[in-house]
Parts: C-alpha cells; sequence; structure tokens
C-alpha cells in the first residue's frame, strides 16, 4: 500500500453534533467521531454516527473501542467492535478508528488484520495504541503488515510536541508506505513544527468549554464515580481554534 504525497489535512476528534459542525465549519476535512470523552474515547452510539452523516459533508470515521483502559480484548470484546464496523459501515462511514494490543504490548496483527478486512471498504486508522507498545518502529511495520492506512501518533508521549522527534523518525521510515498522524496537545502555536516532521496530517480536538445551563445544581455526588469530573461543564470543539490550526497548513 503506497501513499502518494499531498498536502496536511486536519482531523478533529468530535464527541458530540454540535462538535461535528464546528469540525466542517473551521475547514477540517476529517471527523474521528468518539463518545466517553473522558476514557480517552470510545464507540460513538449509532444515533450519534447516523445524524453526523446526514448533518456534515466531510468525512466520518468512527471510533471502534468498546471500553475505556488498555487494548489487550477478549473474545467477547472483538465480538462487539466486529459488531460496531459492521453498523459504522451501514450507516455510511468513510472509514473506523481502531488499536489492539497484545498481553507483550505488541501489535496484535491477527485480530487486527481480521477487522481491517471486516471494515472494507471503508479506511483504517491505527490510534495512539501505537504509543503503548515497547518498540515504536517495530510496531509501525506490524501496523503496516496489518493492513491499516494511516496511524495516529503522540510519538510514545504524552503530547505530539513532547513526542515530536519519536514522530520525525516514524514518518522517516514509514517513508509513504502509511499515512501518519500527529494528534494530542495539537494547536495553531505547534501547527508548523509537527507538520515538518513529515506527517500527512494533524488530529485535535480544538476543546472549549461552556458552563451547563442547569440552574439547581447537586453537589456532593459524581455521577461516574469521579469526583474530578466535571457535572456541570459543556466540552465542546471551537471552530475558531480548528480554523486556526487549518490556517497555518
Amino acid at each position: 500500500m503506497i501513499f502518494s504525497p499531498k498536502p496536511p489535512i486536519v482531523e478533529v476528534c468530535a464527541f458530540s453534533l454540535e462538535s461535528c459542525l464546528a469540525a466542517e465549519k473551521g475547514g477540517a476535512k476529517r471527523i474521528e467521531l468518539c463518545g466517553s470523552m473522558y476514557e480517552g474515547g470510545t464507540t460513538p452510539s449509532a444515533g450519534l454516527i447516523q445524524l453526523a452523516k446526514q448533518r456534515v459533508n466531510i468525512e466520518i470515521h468512527a471510533m471502534i473501542r468498546p471500553r475505556g483502559g488498555d487494548f489487550c480484548y477478549s473474545d467477547n470484546e472483538i465480538a462487539v467492535m466486529q459488531a460496531d464496523i459492521r453498523i459504522a459501515k451501514k450507516l455510511g462511514c468513510e472509514g473506523i478508528v481502531l488499536g489492539i494490543l497484545q498481553k507483550d504490548g505488541q501489535v496484535n496483527i491477527a485480530q487486527t488484520k481480521v477487522l481491517v478486512a471486516l471494515a472494507e471498504p471503508m479506511q483504517v486508522t491505527f490510534h495512539r495504541a501505537i504509543d503503548m507498545t515497547p518498540d515504536y518502529l517495530e510496531a509501525l511495520e506490524d501496523i503496516i503488515e496489518s493492513g491499516c492506512d494511516r496511524i495516529l501518533t503522540s510519538g510514545q508521549k504524552n503530547t505530539a510536541m513532547e513526542g515530536i522527534e519519536n514522530i520525525k523518525k516514524l514518518a522517516k521510515q514509514a517513508n509513504g508506505r502509511i499515512e501518519i498522524m500527529a494528534g494530542s496537545g495539537v494547536n495553531a502555536a505547534n501547527a508548523q513544527m509537527l507538520i515538518h516532521t513529515g506527517v500527512n496530517a494533524l488530529h485535535l480536538t480544538g476543546k472549549a468549554s461552556r458552563d451547563s445551563e442547569m440552574v439547581y445544581r447537586k453537589e456532593g455526588i459524581a455521577m461516574g464515580g469521579l469526583s474530578e469530573v466535571p457535572e456541570y461543564e459543556v466540552v465542546y470543539s471551537d471552530f475558531e481554534k480548528i480554523l486556526a490550526v487549518v490556517e497555518c497548513l
């Protein structure tokens, strides 16, 4: 699978229909559609996928992740992922996003190949599970062997800027055989530096938040069981932050 050089694009990680609309308004070319923001993104609902496909004209790539936490999945979880891939395909998604590791942290080539085949003709992005592998460059080769179309990475660091040297090495070794997309902490201030690593795309949320419209607020209780997760805050993608990155390219 050989990729010809193309101008870099912006992909937005969206957790709501509002954020999908902001992504398109801001000039993004692709949306990674997710649920469960505070778990790092899980499979979005069928209803969200359906409405996103109806309301925006850019590509929708659905996250296929049955739970938060690690990326080593049971047979039951793989079955759920297969069912979600079929739903994403039926609803017209242009792609899916996944990542599967073995117990030793290496890419699970066999399971990934099965899901890539099931996803056809949708594109497949291997997400930041690559950043949790013991050998970054070996993982690249395993993902290419698995048949994925692109990799999302922060260079095995918490942010893409922290991992920028590793991303350069990955893009160099990839050498056009698979698309490389840098994500985590991407903004207008660092977009140019990240593009010069040789990546094909930048991935961001354009994150902003506003206060809930709730007037009555029950104190001392957390619906998710985590007090650090704000109950009365609405998080969304700000089209102006997205546009600022798009204009850097």
